[in-house]
């Protein structure tokens, strides 16, 4: 999953965007209010954490412009405002969610979490398809009861498909997900990782559960013609 983080603060914008990277996602950073309105316009975000206060062109007036465009993107609102006038005024103006500073971390992650199951329509935390377990607070995958050690990449791939259960993911898509604009990527070097994944997903005997739409892209389902 990818994530935008606009914020000013340098500090704060290498400390959040190490943390989202060491939980597996993939993260671009902009310390510009413009800057930032640059990558939400052109790239495909999950989440967008947004300072509210920013120089050139602040957090609220971005967000305006995300929503007037219908960028669907969630957004989560950072800001050292915390009366009840500030957070509606943002809820209002289209942010997904709102963490007044300081705040741990951990809370950020776990918002994050939530509004990325937002964004691909799925509440529950638990994901199945057939024997498959796909659990996305933890980033635990199972299948037939039993742990599967997955890479971060092979988690992210495996977590776009199965927001979409059944349905085909093309390789631009997952690339457009998976990879921050630092990471080069090809449709190639996805089938690489779906390979990875397939095999750590088969072994034992289970059955094939990521099926190959040949010239479109990927699907997870439990017949092939799903």
């Amino acid at each position: 999953m990818r994530i935008l983080v606009v914020e000013d603060f340098p500090p704060l914008l290498r400390s959040i965007t190490r943390g989202l990277r060491e939980a597996g996602y993939a993260v671009d950073g902009s310390a510009q209010g413009d800057e930032g309105l640059e990558h939400a316009e052109t790239g495909v975000y999950d989440v967008i954490v947004l300072d509210v206060m920013l120089p050139e062109l602040d957090g609220l007036s971005l967000l305006c412009r995300l929503r007037d465009q219908r960028v669907p993107s969630r957004v989560l609102l950072l800001t050292a405002k915390d009366s009840v006038e500030d957070r509606v005024t943002g809820l209002d103006l289209g942010a997904d969610d709102y963490l007044v500073k300081p705040f741990a971390f951990e809370e950020l992650l776990a918002r994050v979490r939530a509004l990325i199951r937002r964004r691909n329509d799925h509440g529950a935390p638990l994901v199945r398809v057939a024997d498959l377990e796909v659990d996305t607070v933890g980033r635990i995958v199972r299948r037939g009861g039993h742990a599967i050690d997955l890479t971060a990449r092979e988690y992210a791939i495996l977590e776009v498909l199965a927001a979409r259960p059944g349905r085909i993911v093309t390789r631009e898509e997952i690339g457009e997900r998976v990879y921050d604009l630092a990471s080069e990527h090809s449709s190639n070097v996805v089938d690489v990782y779906v390979g990875y994944l397939r095999r750590k997903l088969e072994h034992a005997g289970g059955s094939r559960l990521i099926h190959t739409k040949r010239g479109l892209g990927y699907h997870l389902s439990e017949e092939a013609g799903s």
